[in-house]
Order: C-alpha cells, then structure tokens, then sequence
C-alpha cells in the first residue's frame, strides 16, 4: 500500500516541530548552540505502521524540562558575612536562592556543573560579576566558572519549554489531519488496486 499524504503530513509535523524548537530557542536567547543547529528527522514506514523520530543533543530535556537545584539555602549561607566587615565588598544581605525548576524530573544531587566549561562560556560572552553596588567584582573567569557552578548546582535550571511548547502547538495543527490523511489514502489504494 502507498501512504503518500499520511508520509507527506508526517513529514510537514516534523518539519514544523524541529522549526518551532528552534524559534523558541532564539527566544530563550539559547538560539546559537550545537542545540539549534542539530535537530534532525527520521520518516520511516514499517510492517507495523511509520515511525517518526525527531533527533536532537542529549542535553535538549535538560533544556526543556529544566533541573531542579540541590538546595536554594546553599546560596543563602554562602553568601551570607562574604567579605570583610567594613570593606566595599562586604554584603549587607545575602542573597536569596531560589529553586528554578520545582517540577522538573531532573535534579542535582551531588553532582556539581563543570565549572571549565562555564568558564569558558563566560568568557566567550565576556560575562562579569558584580557586587551590591553594580561595581565589576575581581577574578577571573575560573572564578567565575566556580561560583557559577555552584549557583547552578544550589538553586538547578529554569526549564524553557522550548520543545513541550512546540509539540503543543503541532498537536493542535497536525493531530486532526492524520485521520482524514489516512483516509485518504486508503480509498487511493483501493481505487489502485480496482
């Protein structure tokens, strides 16, 4: 049997699918990664129907679901007396952490983020840290990349949604049209084989 409209449907969702999660990346401002540029689909027809498969990085659930953080309190009693007393880096309140992904399925347990590799992203987007007053704390980027890390372990990563939103939006567009494409096709085969 021949399923060309059904085929072509399935292709035309993943097509929209992988165009949707790369504008909702550009949104998140996460659009100029390995994540944007590999996303990559698979049609294939079987003995027991077809196949869709959507390809992306390992890390695009962390993206999208988010990881929740080991315990916003870290950051609290970390920043909590930083400085000398009196000095311009002193801290009149510590900061308060806060959990960014409470509903994720993913979390930090003991696990700590490579500080290298967010040093190294922090310097390629020329990141700096500030103190209270918006005055350029000193270190470097190892320094960076270690206290990054350990925010990100403390308080875990916002979820972006940016491929839940997007299957969404597909189920809305694409999900009645299967049945009639189907159908379609069915009658076209019997047709052929008269």
């Amino acid at each position: 049997m021949q399923y060309r409209e059904l085929t072509n449907l399935l292709d035309a969702w993943a097509r929209y699918l992988i165009a949707e999660s790369r504008n909702n990346l550009v949104r998140k401002g996460k659009g100029d990664g390995a994540l944007y540029n590999n996303m990559f689909y698979n049609n294939l027809e079987t003995d027991y129907g077809f196949n869709l498969q959507v390809f992306m990085e390992d890390y695009a659930k962390f993206v999208d679901q988010g990881v929740k953080g080991a315990d916003p309190n870290i950051i609290t009693e970390w920043t909590k007396n930083r400085g000398k007393k009196g000095s311009k880096s002193a801290r009149k309140e510590p900061i308060q952490g806060r959990q960014k992904a409470p509903k994720s399925p993913f979390s930090y347990t003991n696990k700590y983020p490579p500080a290298a590799t967010i040093s190294s992203w922090a310097k390629k987007n020329n990141f700096r840290l500030r103190d209270d007053k918006g005055r350029f704390v000193k270190g470097g980027y190892k320094s960076i990349g270690y206290v990054l890390s350990k925010f990100i372990f403390a308080q875990g990563i916002a979820p972006s949604f940016f491929l839940t939103d997007a299957f969404n939006a597909s189920m809305k567009i694409f999900a009645q049209d299967v049945a009639e494409d189907l159908a379609v096709d069915l009658m076209n085969n019997i047709k052929l084989d008269e």
